[in-house]
């Protein structure tokens, strides 16, 4: 039987007691597979690689070595939540690298969208690769991997989490949730008690905030892009807008315009706020935000936020517009 293709008969996990049947299924599973050696996992904070390793510590804890790289590109307080919740609160065995200089110094002056992405991607598996090497004996890789990964892969599945480690690097994989759909994922997570500000997380491209702020990335436009950011989540969370919205953000793009502050002329980015509704990334829809919530956001992001002085809507669905900008 092909163990990437999900059983006809397997229900769909939509309750507690589903969820915690398939953890307990899985936690003999792995521990079958993995006896007692070492799994290895880089643990991004997103929601798949979050869930696996909270199972996974459940299954072999100290066993699990997670290595979490802060690219420089997380949004406002996400890496400091990974630490919190798995090195606090889970006991992991975390390792915490903080690349931030490493990653912008490589991105200096790169304003190609694709060149961006590439070399957030690769310095991404220089660094584990680093660590990986540092650690002696560990025969298994850990990844996310959910079912839509699969289908969309056709079974191959090169680009995800660190599928471009070097070939001389041989792991036996292990893909606990791999037969899921991210709804399940996320109903298997709270059985695990992670919290729902991680479980419920939007989703977030692996580039990060580096495909957000746009062109060539500067470290103190990045910094008014992760504040601005943050604003927006934190309004919306306030309104319950968080809830039915699928998708939001801001973008701020490499220009200036001029605008007044304390009676001077100041130069300023605009901040451009993106919220799509979607079921399968494929099409998007513009969620419409009231105007009351918009003047507070502009308000906020333009009082408290340095470098940035006019705050923008982007209405476009997609087609036309992609979800992200570059």
């Amino acid at each position: 039987m092909d163990s990437n293709k999900r059983p006809d008969t397997m229900v769909r996990i939509t309750t507690e007691e589903l969820a915690q049947q398939f953890i307990e299924e899985q936690v003999c599973a792995v521990r079958k597979q993995v006896g007692d050696k070492k799994v290895l996992l880089a643990l991004s904070g997103g929601v798949d690689s979050s869930v696996v390793a909270a199972l996974l510590i459940k299954a072999i804890g100290k066993q699990l070595v997670c290595v979490h790289v802060n690219h420089g590109l997380m949004r406002k307080g996400e890496s400091e939540q990974v630490i919190e919740v798995f090195k606090n609160q889970l006991d992991a065995n975390l390792i915490y690298i903080d690349a931030t200089d490493r990653f912008l110094d490589k991105l200096k002056d790169v304003s190609d969208p694709e060149t961006k992405r590439k070399i957030i991607g690769g310095e991404f598996i220089v660094v584990f690769d680093e660590e990986a090497r540092k650690l002696t004996d560990v025969d298994f890789l850990a990844q996310g991997t959910i079912y839509p990964d699969i289908l969309e892969s056709d079974g191959v599945k090169a680009h995800h989490n660190v599928g471009g480690l070097p070939e001389d690097m041989q792991f036996e994989l292990v893909e606990p949730v791999k037969l899921l759909y991210k709804d399940e994922v996320r109903v298997v997570g709270k059985a695990l008690g992670l919290p729902e500000s991680m479980v419920d997380r939007q989703p977030f491209p692996g580039p990060g905030l580096g495909v957000r702020c746009l062109g060539a990335i500067t470290r103190d436009r990045l910094h008014a892009l992760r504040e601005a950011d943050a604003i927006l989540r934190e309004e919306f969370d306030n309104c319950g807008l968080a809830k039915t919205v699928w998708q939001y953000f801001i973008a701020v793009p490499d220009m200036k315009s001029v605008g007044v502050k304390n009676d001077k002329r100041y130069e300023g980015w605009p901040a451009i706020i993106r919220a799509v509704n979607t079921t399968d990334a494929m099409t998007a829809t513009i969620e419409e935000i009231p105007y009351e919530i918009l003047h507070k956001i502009t308000n906020r992001i333009t009082n408290e936020v340095d470098g940035i002085n006019r705050v923008l809507l982007d209405l476009t669905p997609k087609p036309i517009g992609t979800i992200e900008w570059e």
